[in-house]
């Protein structure tokens, strides 16, 4: 008599669960899955973090993400998909920031950064444009704009990405600092729109595009509060010590 087919792959799997040499299988072939995935992952982020080869590193991210999604309709045990798109997108805000503020802060006497913040500052954010390169340390001369920058590049933006680093490779510390981070995400984007509009004569007269410019910037700013309520209750189990 033939046993049904759900029987066998019962007994399949109690078999896997009590043969070591079967879960190190699985566990071998999930951990390569795992970094294949993050290999596209993290190429398709560190080119849309660049800014101009953004467009070349969203499909290199979404076959990360497609590659990750057939692990685990394969029966591996990779990361939550969940977890992946909020590691990978506090990680790309991080990079995103550093960049114009580095270059700000740094090489703001620059060809390119000159031609490019300029252009910035008057199609957008004067604050980029007025007496820009006038100050000793050079660059956007815009009221509590180095502030920021130093404070954010120094001390934020590297705790966020340590955080979401170890968020996804499922540390329990990286699950409660990005909790933290992604609250100072919350104090840097009403801070940052205060001053914004404390100084808006400075950085919003004689603009092409003045409030309605800003707005469509900033969104991009608030991306990290979506990971709060997540964060805030997802079952702590699934991270480990």
């Amino acid at each position: 008599m033939n046993m049904p087919a759900f029987a066998l792959r019962r007994g399949t799997t109690r078999a896997r669960a009590h043969d070591p040499s079967g879960y190190d299988e699985h566990h071998d072939a999930s951990r390569r899955a795992q970094r294949r995935a993050d290999r596209w992952l993290t190429g398709g982020t560190a080119l849309m973090g660049t800014f101009i080869f953004g467009f070349v590193g969203l499909p290199l991210f979404l076959r990360g993400m497609w590659l990750q999604r057939k692990a685990q309709r394969d029966g591996l045990s990779v990361r939550p998909l969940i977890v992946t798109l909020i590691g990978y997108l506090v990680i790309l805000d991080a990079f995103l920031n550093s960049i114009g503020w580095v270059l700000d802060l740094g090489a703001s006497h620059t060809i390119v950064t000159r031609v490019f913040f300029t252009a910035w500052g008057n199609f957008v954010d004067a604050g980029y444009f007025w007496h820009y390169n006038e100050m000793w340390i050079g660059g956007s001369a815009a009221p509590g704009e180095k502030g920021w920058e130093v404070a954010l590049i120094f001390t934020v933006f590297p705790m966020r990405v340590a955080a979401a680093i170890a968020f996804l490779q499922m540390k329990r510390w990286g699950h409660q600092w990005l909790i933290v981070t992604c609250w100072f995400g919350v104090v840097i984007w009403v801070g940052y729109v205060v001053n914004m509009t404390m100084y808006a004569d400075v950085r919003f007269h004689g603009i092409v595009l003045p409030v309605t410019g800003w707005w469509l910037y900033d969104i991009f700013y608030i991306t990290p509060f979506l990971a709060i309520p997540y964060l805030h209750t997802v079952n702590r189990e699934i991270f480990s010590d």
